[in-house]
């Protein structure tokens, strides 16, 4: 039996870099207004992501998250 090749996926913050990046360089060629600024408030949600961003598997290591004792 064959090996499938699988695909490399990108990062989430790949993913989000490059949806910042774009959504910067839609809102440089919109008029002002809402639109704009919708896709504006999108691409700072997006960057505010890549800030929190935290290495897979890290808080199951860390203890914090932890299941609520009821």
């Amino acid at each position: 039996m064959r090996r499938r090749d699988s695909k490399q996926t990108p990062t989430l913050a790949e993913r989000l870099s490059r949806f910042a990046r774009r959504g910067r360089e839609q809102a440089q060629i919109m008029c002002p207004g809402k639109d704009r600024d919708d896709v504006l408030q999108k691409v700072r949600q997006a960057e505010a992501a890549l800030q929190v961003e935290v290495p897979s598997g890290m808080w199951l290591e860390s203890g914090v998250a932890q299941s609520p004792t009821w």
